[in-house]
């Protein structure tokens, strides 16, 4: 009996977890200490960023990819400019040189890296971002909107930042410590889980609470982030701490439409979403496996694939943007692994294809560094936008040039106007225009994505013509055909009537 009638057809429910060579890995890491649960990782296509333990004070490691392998040199340089120990880092999604650190100390710090990493310790920051009033636990940068930036606190705060003026947009008061904080699609809600076992979808303009519900049960963290489409999924645990994922609907985030236990191991999960495949992997603080999981709009909604099995105990995950991937090896997702004993290991997630050419049903148009607004027309005017997107192909495997580091209509009034990579050279006020090149950025990537469009509506309409064509030909082939056998008929039945008449010498003639 065949049951191929039953299985579910997806391009990714074969996708494998491969882990690289011990020497394109990196070791001898010093591994932070400290007792929140975070990611401590952080990655793009240039840099990698590690949160490590580090003498009187707070401190995270900065190597470029490039050097990123091997066994790290205890004199390497950090970035350490906190007093207390860095709990979080993310860099920014529209300039891969800026990363933001969030610290026991209770500060937020905005670092530029330079283009070749750090030559010496780094201590300085560009921008520092006081008003918690304790340890700051996440930070969050907006996806299409520049230098606004989402910073939560064990001081049930959470505070929208507009990094390039150093100025608190909004503080949005929580009824509970937030244990995860994350942006929607387009940066016009955010959402947190709470030590209260409540999830809240509030407006980060006015601070009002759209919906709220409750979580998971257990006591432990629950994590929470948002898909593309607008659902929630979620992680945490039972009354009898046994470890459980959740998908939810917004309008209800209290009734789960899927829920399901997993085991009974007592590390907290971090969901890593990817919304060019829908795919969530599960990174659990102690495991030594990354489970993944497709999400799909049907019935039961989340399809588990596989499990990566790794080695030893992770400390600490980072995912790499699409737009550093290797796309022409089919690689979906590169993961920074970091385990108990300061290894990082690195794993590539790739889908099995015979051809070497680039599929292009496995790589949708994927998240640009360009942003989609500015935060003045974020904040002031109220702006949505969704962000922009461009072809993987057009990538080329590396990050494209990113946007200036300050958008602003008033750059005066802007801290990170005079900021710049160390051994930069200035350029002087009126010879550079970074609001023009952000708006040529956009103009390129709206002309790409119509040349595109256009493109496939002429390949289509001349693909109908040909197939119009075609099916002409292959009539013609068959009148042509009937005629053929038809007149064969006529000569053999007037060659057998000369016979008869015994005139045949008259067709002769």
């Amino acid at each position: 009996m065949s049951f191929r009638g039953v299985v579910r057809q997806s391009k990714f429910r074969h996708v494998f977890g491969n882990n690289l060579k011990r020497d394109q890995c990196l070791e001898n890491i010093k591994v932070s200490k400290a007792t929140w649960d975070g990611e401590f990782c952080s990655v793009n296509p240039k840099f990698v960023a590690l949160v490590v333990d580090a003498v009187g004070g707070g401190a995270f490691l900065v190597l470029p990819r490039s050097k990123a392998t091997g066994r790290l040199d205890a004199k390497t340089p950090l970035v350490a400019g906190h007093k207390g120990p860095v709990l979080d880092v993310a860099w920014c999604p529209h300039n891969d040189n800026v990363i933001a650190s969030g610290s026991e100390d209770t500060s937020v710090k905005i670092w530029q890296i330079p283009n070749d990493g750090l030559q010496e310790t780094m201590t300085e920051c560009i921008v520092s971002l006081d008003s918690h009033q304790r340890r700051v636990g996440d930070v969050q940068w907006h996806p299409t909107a520049q230098n606004i930036l989402m910073s939560s606190s064990s001081d049930n705060t959470a505070i929208i930042w507009n990094v390039g003026t150093g100025q608190a947009l909004n503080v949005i008061t929580l009824n509970d410590n937030p244990m995860s904080s994350c942006w929607n699609w387009n940066g016009s809600e955010v959402l947190f889980s709470c030590k209260d076992k409540k999830l809240y979808r509030i407006n980060p303009r006015d601070s009002n609470v759209l919906e709220e519900g409750a979580s998971h049960e257990g006591s432990k963290p629950c994590k929470a982030i948002y898909l593309k489409n607008g659902d929630i999924f979620t992680t945490g645990f039972t009354k009898h701490s046994e470890r459980q994922y959740s998908l939810r609907k917004a309008g209800s985030i209290g009734a789960p439409v899927e829920m399901k236990e997993l085991d009974t191991s007592t590390g907290v999960m971090f969901p890593v979403y990817d919304p060019d495949t829908s795919i969530v992997y599960l990174c659990g603080k102690g495991d030594s496996v990354i489970r993944y999981f497709e999400i799909t709009n049907e019935a039961p909604f989340v399809h588990y694939i596989d499990t990566y099995q790794g080695s030893g105990p992770q400390r600490g995950i980072g995912s790499m943007p699409k737009r550093g991937c290797n796309f022409m090896a089919c690689e979906i997702n590169r993961f920074y692994r970091i385990n108990n004993v300061g290894f990082c290991q690195v794993i590539e997630f790739k889908v099995p294809r015979k051809s070497e050419l680039f599929q292009e049903d496995l790589f949708p148009d994927t998240l640009s560094d360009i942003p989609a607004v500015t935060a003045e027309q974020w904040w002031d005017e109220k702006k949505n936008a969704e962000p922009i997107l461009v072809p993987v192909e057009q990538l080329g495997g590396q990050a494209s040039q990113e946007s200036a580091l300050v958008v602003n209509q008033k750059p005066t009034a802007n801290i990170l106007n005079s900021a710049r990579p160390v051994g930069a050279s200035a350029v002087p006020a009126g010879q550079a225009s970074s609001l023009s090149d952000v708006e040529m950025k956009k103009l390129t990537a709206s002309i790409l994505e119509q040349c595109k469009k256009q493109t496939e509506n002429m390949t289509k309409k001349y693909q109908r013509q040909v197939e119009d064509l075609t099916e002409e030909v292959r009539s013609l082939r068959a009148s042509s055909s009937k005629q053929a056998d038809r007149l064969f008929i006529l000569e053999t039945q007037g060659g057998d009537f000369g016979k008869k008449d015994g005139s045949d010498n008259e067709f002769a003639d």
